[in-house]
């Protein structure tokens, strides 16, 4: 695609970004002030800088660990995927590999110091793959060796992660007494779902969002959503199901009758706990930045009914469009849908799905012992 074709098509999206957002849900308002609180949104959720677009590098930085010297390799690693996107600049993938390589000896008791004290063997393995990987890196990068460089800069990612997920100690924070009722995952799940377009593995994120990703998971492992169609597919937009056969248009509980909605929930980087029962910009945070951002293609997020942000149940939806053509914080989710994971492994089975497929059947493969049940 040509520079000026890119460009084109993504004027289009932008422009008909508005309305798409105004159709997940009517929740929208021009409010006194003529509009200008919308405009002032809009322009406060312009992006700054390279947004993070990848699934995985949205994980990481979404875990629940303080350590400045293991961010700082995140950091210079995945800017490697920036300089290599721009082709000819070598001289700064090498940069980053030196500050990478320099970080890791010189902090390398530091970061093992966070380590959860009983998995600090296994950290130590994992330190001593980092290594061995960033001199490889470092190896590429004079061969200048794009295809490869990739692979290896992928496999220093992944080891992080790992080192990065033996950090997390307890869950962080206490979830409000008033939500009791209602299941939490204090902690990870991945779901693997398959479609009738094929698989998808995503990984459900409850340090964030514990209470809509312990909905979520509950419904998985009770089998809801196994037989339930897609009902809404828009292209570079969304895809929506989780509405069950019948008059309900979400999850009522067996057992009790009950029609279940969960509150929505968003977790900002300025705070140490989530933010339950409102919009961001109705308590004046449109400025603030997710902890779980809409800004990778098959972000998961939690629908609502219309003009009531409380009211999410059973449907949800993955967020469809393409990071190049469509930066982060141009897509009016942030702050007013809960998202509360990212689709991992098979994106490319979200493009082939459309209103009509089908939900063959989800099931949790790894994390299902981090749900707990709402107490009755």
């Amino acid at each position: 695609m040509t520079v000026l074709k890119r460009w084109l098509k993504l004027a289009l999206l932008v422009t008909l970004l508005l309305p798409l957002s105004l159709g997940l849900s009517a929740a929208w308002w021009d409010g006194d002030d003529g509009g200008a609180s919308r405009q002032n949104y809009r322009q406060s959720r312009m992006p700054q800088g390279d947004a993070v677009t990848d699934p995985k590098a949205l994980l990481q930085y979404a875990l629940p660990i303080e350590n400045d010297s293991v961010r700082r390799i995140q950091e210079q690693i995945e800017d490697i995927g920036r300089q290599l996107r721009a082709r000819k600049r070598w001289s700064a993938v090498s940069r980053d590999v030196r500050g990478a390589k320099s970080t890791l000896a010189y902090r390398r008791d530091e970061i093992l110091e966070t380590v959860v004290p009983s998995q600090r063997e296994t950290g130590q393995e994992y330190l001593q793959r980092l290594d061995e990987q960033i001199r490889d890196l470092e190896a590429v990068a004079e061969t200048k060796d794009r295809e490869e460089a990739w692979i290896v800069r992928r496999k220093i990612l992944n080891t992080l992660g790992e080192l990065q997920s033996l950090m997390v100690g307890e869950f962080p924070f206490e979830i409000p007494e008033e939500y009791a009722d209602l299941p939490q995952l204090k902690g990870r799940a991945t779901v693997e779902m398959t479609t009738s377009q094929g698989d998808l593995t995503m990984v459900v994120d409850g340090y964030n969002a514990p209470i809509t990703a312990g909905n979520f998971v509950d419904l998985v492992q009770r089998g809801f959503y196994d037989g339930i169609d897609f009902v809404r597919a828009e292209a570079n937009y969304v895809l929506q199901a989780g509405d069950p056969p019948g008059p309900e248009d979400g999850f009522v509980d067996p057992e009790t009758g009950e029609y279940r909605t969960i509150p929505l929930e968003i977790r900002v980087r300025s705070e140490n706990e989530p933010i339950y029962g409102f919009t961001l910009e109705e308590i004046g945070l449109y400025r603030e930045q997710p902890v779980l951002p809409f800004s990778a293609f098959g972000t998961l997020g939690m629908a609502h009914r219309d003009l009531d942000a409380n009211s999410g149940s059973s449907q949800f939806f993955f967020f469809l469009f393409e990071p190049e053509l469509t930066p982060a914080g141009l897509n009016l989710l942030d702050g007013r849908y809960a998202a509360f994971g990212y689709v991992v492994e098979g994106a490319e089975v979200l493009e082939k799905l459309g209103r009509g497929d089908r939900i063959e059947s989800a099931r949790v493969v790894d994390g299902a012992q981090y749900l707990q049940k709402g107490e009755s």
